[in-house]
């Protein structure tokens, strides 16, 4: 089994800074093998949220894997259709129902929109009640992050958002890391786009360290400070995916990778109005009927 490397939240707690992905895997079964399989191949953090509507394949994968809870770290995310004090309490319990688990190693609010104070306050309570080991953020911009920082008595412990080679997110990571919130990375291949895996400058890099360019991804990002979060359902990539601690890039490699940044979304942008009504008209009803 490979061994992960870990970073201490500011909370104190222990997370390994490789883990395992499960969004757009919605075949329930294929899900539940994928995690099983990942487990196996050394993955210790799971990444799963509401409105992925996998919750209970994860569940079933960790019963399944052998595994003591203990030596888990799994994740969910709060969706925006739960985004307020009395929905977000009974989200996290549902969450928790899902994955038959006692607590959660980390929650997250998936979109910094609705009524996020009342929704970190419902989490503030779960952490408190032990119900939650850790509580953050995803796709939080610098200001949203410092407003809840500012209006709240627990910080966020990381922010998840989408960090590639072509959307680098220099200035977001850094203001995270110095306010000592953790980074976390989504889509960190980009979903293959601009012909990632191809790409000259990646490529020349990893044949170098006899190592595939979507490993130099993740090792550029681990250089980072950056907690990765990839996803595959074959057992290979998998094992590739978390063989990326037995090299080091340079400075100058990752320099020439820094270079690389388009400064865009691959996907959307969380401050256009037009995305934030579509994310609002996705409730979890409506995912489920997907």
């Amino acid at each position: 089994m490979k061994l992960v490397q870990t970073i201490k939240l500011n909370n104190g707690i222990e997370m390994p800074q490789v883990g395992f992905g499960v969004f757009q895997i919605t075949d329930l079964q294929q899900c539940e093998t994928a995690v099983v399989d990942a487990i196996a191949s050394g993955y210790r953090l799971l990444d799963t949220a509401a409105a992925y509507q996998n919750e209970t394949a994860v569940g079933k994968a960790i019963k399944k894997s052998g595994i003591d809870r203990k030596n888990l770290f799994v994740t969910s995310k709060l969706w925006v259709s739960d985004a307020n004090y009395p929905k977000a309490q009974k989200a996290i319990d549902q969450t928790l129902k899902n994955l038959k688990t006692d607590y959660l190693d980390l929650y997250l609010m998936h979109q910094p929109y609705g009524d996020v104070s009342g929704a970190w306050r419902a989490m503030e309570e779960a952490y408190e009640a032990g119900k939650i080991r850790a509580i953050g953020v995803s796709n939080f911009y610098a200001d949203q992050l410092k407003n809840l920082e500012l209006s709240n008595d627990i910080k966020p412990v990381i922010n998840q958002i989408e960090v590639n080679p072509w959307h680098q997110q220099k200035e977001e990571v850094e203001f995270a890391q110095s306010e000592d919130i953790a980074v976390e990375a989504w889509a960190p291949f980009a979903e293959g786009k601009h012909n990632i895996f191809t790409n000259e400058t990646l490529a020349s890099i990893g044949q170098k360290y006899n190592k595939t360019s979507g490993q130099v991804i993740l090792r550029w990002l681990l250089q980072r400070g950056i907690v990765v979060i990839p996803k595959s359902v074959h057992k290979e990539r998998m094992q590739e995916n978390i063989d990326v601690f037995d090299f080091e890039l340079s400075d100058s490699e990752m320099k020439s990778i820094a270079s690389l940044d388009r400064n865009e979304s691959q996907f959307f942008d969380h401050r256009d109005p037009v995305t934030i009504e579509q994310i609002f008209g996705s409730s979890l009803e409506q995912l489920r009927k997907r």
